[in-house]
């Protein structure tokens, strides 16, 4: 089973320019997402780290799923807005606008080791954000792992240069 064949390539969306990633066929197949889910378990296991970040909205789904399967708690990074609690927000550029993400304040015990988990790495921008959003919160970074990261874009090098130890599944 070749994961890279459920997840097609969608031109220009959200803008012109831009190949969206589609994740729907992948989760809509249980054993492709098992397997992608054990994939991941597997890059998971070279850092050393307490508890997962799930990034808004995709990156929920497979650190909620990397959580179970390795029993570590989860916390989530959530768009602007969407939490009640006092949060800490942090700004970002994406490579088709801007954005901001938000944890809860509460969300984490003081002294965790966070690892950071999205579907997609594109320029680093998200994952760059949550790592300050974490630090900023008094955290501690364990790294990032991600499904996939689009070649060409070089998210992965961009995370290296700015600190964050990285994996991923697959590049295309």
């Amino acid at each position: 089973m070749n994961l890279l064949d459920y997840l097609p390539g969608v031109p220009n969306f959200p803008k012109p320019g831009i190949l969206f990633r589609d994740i729907s066929p992948l989760l809509a197949n249980p054993s492709a997402f098992k397997k992608a889910t054990l994939q991941l378990e597997a890059l998971s296991q070279q850092f050393d780290y307490s508890h997962i970040l799930g990034i808004e909205s995709r990156g929920f789904i497979f650190g909620t799923a990397l959580a179970y399967q390795t029993h570590k708690g989860l916390a989530l990074a959530r768009k602007p807005n969407k939490l009640p609690l006092a949060s800490h927000r942090e700004s970002y550029g994406l490579e088709y606008g801007s954005d901001s993400l938000e944890i809860a304040q509460s969300s984490l015990p003081a002294g965790s080791r966070v690892l950071i988990v999205d579907d997609v790495l594109a320029t680093g921008g998200t994952i760059i954000a949550a790592s300050k959003l974490l630090k900023k919160a008094g955290f501690e970074v364990a790294g990032a792992i991600t499904f996939l990261e689009i070649a060409g874009l070089h998210g992965g090098e961009v995370l290296t240069q700015n600190g964050i130890a990285n994996k991923t599944v697959f590049i295309a």
